[in-house]
């Protein structure tokens, strides 16, 4: 999950290495390093701590040359410390490595390296690479045949820059289970881990695929596989707006992706709903009659919003789904085949158990269908399907305007599956102008954000809180609870309300907040009952709902616009993201960069 970024051409490389770093910190922000040849030589600078640390180091001015490598890491292996922090060199000092990734087998690799007289000083799994790279180097005297015999040594995954004055025009690069990008430039080319980090120099990028490697100078890049035999490579146009990856006058880059979420549902909306016509995706070509079980495989928040739609497909399509953790799913024999349809959902596209996840129901012969927000990401390559969201470049950790996104195009993924099967009705059309209000109505519930603010006001000290709702309501309690817990470090946990007596009502007492939805009528009175019992044991509860409340002594009320129950999620996870937000902000924490945790979880 640590960041990595490269360039090689004409200028500078250390600022752009920095602003490379700085905009990949959402990956890892525990040490960053920079390598930068010149003349020959290694030169290196490293850091404990944030970019900033790095970027205000006394010695980074020394660094002149035009072609280096950095890093940004979040510790696996190895306390956070300078001596752990990116790159890594050889005993030589003649290979600089980056990497992001794990190398599981790194101590039998460790061992090997000191019973041939090398001797390691780090704690982390990465610095057995340039040893062993240097290592079969000194036996048959090729850096590139030397490369490939050390990557064929390693089990794990990773995404690799590699520096060496043996090859002093280059930059070599190689990439398994992590992801990795080649931005090309005019006589000036660029490595990230993510597009968003090199979007400022280039729009035009190369995608690696697994144990496959590159040779990069400043005028072109040459593409191998792991037998070092030629490949060819198409480049592919990235269309985003740089400056979506920029703060635009917003404190943090989580509250600007909160306010951005009526265009990116707009846009992931797109031509692909209109009123009186049938839903299409041109991208697809699917043949549901033999399909009787549809899996949602996902992780954290990616996961939440399969089961935020289950209701959706269930309902209108009359097929059973079920929504499993990609971590789970991978390792329990899940009763899949060819009569299986398992979509996959990511923001990154680069998640680790998802991706093993889909390629498990590949080898079971499952129909696959990814989700992502990531133009080319690893997903998109291995599924046999392929749907975009349109959130644009999402920063912060904690993520908002790709759930949303998610839970609208599964929704309209449910409403073409309807279609597909034949299953056309009133209901199903009135559905699908209730999205079409999406974007409108999610402006509303951004107009009035004032009482979230102060209840978050009234209650960031607070040790515990609780989520409680019924049936739809109950995955979006799971997903704002998330929130609070990622950006807040405050214990919450989430329950369907009708399970209060069987357990969890043992944990209410005088003071402990309390947040209750409530979108569906039908349930109205059932769910407001569960409320009446925390609030007779002493909750402080904030109630969210489109309904008409009877009157109880609850302490705030938002109110969010009346739709479709199975639409709710999407308006009512905002007031939540909110209050997740105004608490962590409150308790003047890092909003955007929630300690331990990284953007893309790229490894198990």
């Amino acid at each position: 999950m640590c960041g990595i970024v490269g360039y090689i051409g004409t200028k500078k490389a250390v600022p752009v290495l920095i602003k490379g770093l700085l905009s990949l910190e959402y990956r890892g922000y525990d040490s960053s390093g920079i390598c930068v040849l010149d003349n020959n030589t290694l030169d290196i600078v490293k850091d404990k701590g944030r970019v900033k640390n790095l970027e205000n180091h006394p010695e980074l001015s020394n660094l002149v040359g035009n072609i280096g490598v950095a890093h940004t890491r979040w510790a696996t292996h190895g306390v956070p410390s300078k001596e752990n922090a990116h790159p890594h060199l050889d005993n030589t000092k003649t290979f600089a490595v980056v990497h992001n990734g794990i190398i599981e087998n790194y101590s039998e690799i460790k061992r090997f390296l000191e019973n041939n007289g090398y001797t390691l000083i780090s704690q982390t799994d990465t610095e057995v690479i340039p040893n062993l790279i240097s290592y079969y180097y000194s036996k048959i005297n090729n850096v590139m045949k030397a490369i490939t015999l050390a990557l064929k040594d390693l089990k794990g995954s990773y995404a690799l820059e590699i520096i060496t004055p043996l090859l002093k025009d280059s930059i070599i690069i190689a990439r398994k289970d992590s992801p990795l990008v080649v931005g090309i430039g005019n006589t000036e080319n660029y490595i990230a881990s993510d597009i968003p980090a090199i979007l400022e120099f280039t729009n035009k990028f190369y995608f690696l695929e697994d144990n496959e490697l590159a040779m990069i100078t400043k005028d072109k890049v040459d593409f191998f596989d792991i037998d070092l035999n030629n490949l060819t490579k198409e480049i592919k146009n990235i269309d985003w707006d740089v400056n979506s990856s920029e703060k635009n006058g917003y404190e943090d880059y989580m509250l600007k992706e909160i306010y951005e979420q009526p265009k990116a549902i707009a846009e992931t909306i797109g031509s692909r709903l209109n009123i009186n016509e049938k839903c299409h995706f041109d991208d697809l070509n699917i043949d549901l009659a033999d399909i009787n079980k549809i899996y949602i495989i996902a992780c954290g928040t990616a996961m939440h919003s399969g089961l935020a739609t289950k209701y959706t497909f269930e309902h209108f399509c009359n097929l059973p789904v079920e929504v499993d953790a990609a971590s789970e799913f991978r390792y329990r024999n899940p009763l899949i085949d060819e009569h299986t349809f398992c979509i996959f959902v990511s923001q990154s596209g680069e998640t680790a158990d998802t991706i093993a996840a889909l390629k498990l129901a590949k080898n079971l012969n499952s129909k696959t269908l990814a989700i992502v927000n990531v133009i080319g990401s690893s997903l998109t390559r291995i599924a046999d399907y392929t749907i975009y969201t349109h959130a644009g470049p999402e920063i912060a950790v904690a993520s908002t305007k790709a759930y949303t996104c998610q839970v609208v195009i599964l929704n309209i993924l449910a409403v073409y599956f309807a279609e597909l099967l034949g299953l056309n009705s009133k209901e199903l059309e009135d559905f699908k102008e209730e999205i079409l209000n999406l974007p409108e109505k999610t402006k509303l519930v951004l107009g009035n954000t004032d009482i979230i603010k102060n209840f978050a006001n009234k209650v960031y000290s607070q040790k515990d809180i609780f989520f409680i709702g019924r049936n739809i309501d109950y995955p979006v309690c799971m997903e704002g609870s998330l929130k609070l817990k990622e950006i807040s470090y405050i214990h919450s946990e989430a329950y369907p309300a009708g399970e209060l007596k069987h357990g969890p009502i043992a944990l209410i007492e005088d003071g402990v907040t309390v947040i209750g939805i409530a979108t569906n009528k039908n349930l109205l009175g059932k769910t407001i009952s569960n409320i009446e019992e925390v609030i007779t044991r002493g909750a402080n509860v904030m109630m969210l709902s489109n309904q008409n409340l009877p009157n109880i002594n609850i302490s705030c009320n938002i109110s969010i616009p009346e739709c479709n129950s199975f639409l709710s999620p999407i308006l009512s996870i905002i007031p939540l993201q909110l209050f997740a937000y105004y608490i962590a902000k409150y308790k003047k924490l890092d909003v955007d960069k929630p300690r331990n945790l990284a953007k893309s979880v790229t490894v198990e």
